[in-house]
């Protein structure tokens, strides 16, 4: 049974991931909203794209530490339980939180750097396997959303091979990649069709 700490590190776990950094990052270089720019995400890549790259690139930055703050507060709030079940729920909280955010009527973003920062901080050595997959898949044929796809929907494995956790946590892992995975939908069409826009190297917009 879940006590009071238990119960606080999921509630705080859900709005660190919350904070809407890229909308707020968005809106102070450009105003307006940036979800009725580009794809809608409030996410690094849309905010790369429509506001520039260094404001995408501290948006990225922002994503991933609340999402690596939000276990390292779990943890400590279960006694540095690093397996313990109020991690993996608050792990899955957080990316909940930025893909659902409270703060924005609970249309948010896609979750995938939040999730690299939860996922770092529970199996890093797993984070660096799929970060190589998703380099490797960008750089070949250079989308973004499907280097995402594929690196989220292999993290759980990765994980479970290296370290071997719990089959609750092994769950609650799967459970946030899918989450993840679906919330790339309509990206996934676009990439049958044809249609996904591949990431430039053009510097864009001065942020």
């Amino acid at each position: 049974m879940m006590g009071a700490n238990d119960i606080l590190a999921i509630v705080l776990a859900y709005l660190l991931g919350a904070i809407p950094f890229g909308y707020l990052i968005a809106k102070r270089a450009r105003g307006g909203d940036i979800r009725a720019t580009g794809s809608g995400s409030i996410g690094a890549t849309n905010v790369m794209r429509s506001v520039g790259r260094s404001a995408g690139v501290a948006t990225l930055l922002l994503d991933v530490a609340k999402g690596f703050a939000a276990v390292v507060v779990a943890r400590q709030l279960s006694h540095g339980d690093l397996w313990s079940r109020t991690v993996i729920i608050a792990a899955f909280a957080a990316i909940v939180g930025h893909v659902f955010p409270v703060f924005l009527g609970f249309r948010g973003g896609k979750g995938v750097a939040t999730g690299v920062g939860v996922f770092l901080a529970i199996a890093p050595w797993a984070v660096l396997s799929v970060l190589v997959l998703w380099a490797i898949t960008v750089a070949i044929w250079r989308y973004v959303s499907l280097g995402s796809v594929l690196g989220t929907a292999a993290f759980p494995l990765c994980a479970y091979l290296l370290y071997r956790p719990p089959l609750e946590f092994t769950l609650g892992m799967i459970a946030g990649a899918t989450l993840i995975v679906l919330k790339h939908w309509s990206n996934i069409g676009r990439l049958v069709a044809g249609t996904e826009r591949r990431l430039t190297l053009s510097r864009g917009s001065k942020s």
